[in-house]
């Protein structure tokens, strides 16, 4: 059945009316008809069964039959805080790593960025994009937020306090993301709700005066495997064994 994000305000009296560029992809894209289903999401993690009812390229609606709580959303809420890489590079850290189950997003600016500082409004339209078509195919129940980009100082600032926080480093003696993570949260780990953070640099990794001053917000450096990890692999795996550390993909 196929999936869609709908606003809040869309849905009346047990009708959903779909935003025009759902209903181009529902009637001329994937010729749906009278009577088909589709499944829609509020973002507050309930999916409604959708009966469609009226059909047009521009306007589609339907009646609804049904809703449940989505079962597959993380207990574990981890914000990535991946440093601006090329285009294509960063959609597919937002790509994938919704995918797995990040909550949210949050872009920073760090020394070592080879990509300008400024981030054009069309871009952070195709990147919230990217992650609702994500999260739609992924089934997931909830969007993951996109932070607007921000400088690393500012980003290790905003987390001070905020769950727990660690910083993927290559260098230097450091523990692993998931010996960090059950040392300090104990048997706590995939039995309840908790926040997180998780840094990760760009190519070339983090300088050693950003390190220093991540840990003097009680950022902790965690490694994430004896390998030399490109800047979108290391965020993608960084998820993945947070996620993993917290029983979140078994």
């Amino acid at each position: 059945m196929h999936r869609f994000f709908v606003s809040p305000n869309s849905m009346t009296r047990g009708r959903i009316e779909f935003a025009a560029e759902q209903s181009h992809q529902i009637a001329t894209v994937l010729r749906l008809k009278v009577g088909d289903r589709v499944a829609a999401l509020d973002n507050a993690g309930w999916i409604y069964d959708v009966a469609l009812t009226e059909l047009t390229p521009v306007a589609v609606s339907g009646a609804v039959q049904s809703k449940r709580l989505v079962p597959n959303e993380p207990r574990l809420k981890l914000t990535l805080y991946p440093a601006l890489l090329k285009s294509d590079k960063l959609e597919f850290v937002f790509q994938k790593c919704t995918e797995i189950g990040a909550s949210g997003f949050a872009p920073i600016i760090c020394d070592r960025c080879s990509v300008g500082s400024v981030v054009s409004e069309n871009r952070q339209a195709r990147w919230e994009r990217i992650i609702v078509e994500a999260a739609e195919q992924s089934e997931r129940g909830r969007l993951p937020q996109l932070l607007p980009a921000t400088v690393f100082p500012q980003a290790c600032e905003q987390v001070h306090a905020r769950g727990l926080s660690f910083i993927a480093w290559e260098r230097g003696e450091r523990p692993s993301l998931r010996a960090e993570m059950s040392s300090r949260l104990g048997s706590s780990v995939g039995t309840r709700p908790f926040a997180m953070n998780l840094f990760v640099g760009p190519e070339g990794g983090f300088t050693d005066a950003e390190i220093e001053l991540a840990a003097s917000y009680g950022i902790i450096p965690v490694g994430l495997g004896a390998r030399i990890l490109r800047a979108e692999t290391a965020a993608i795996v960084g998820t993945t064994l947070a996620l993993a550390g917290a029983g979140d993909l078994e």
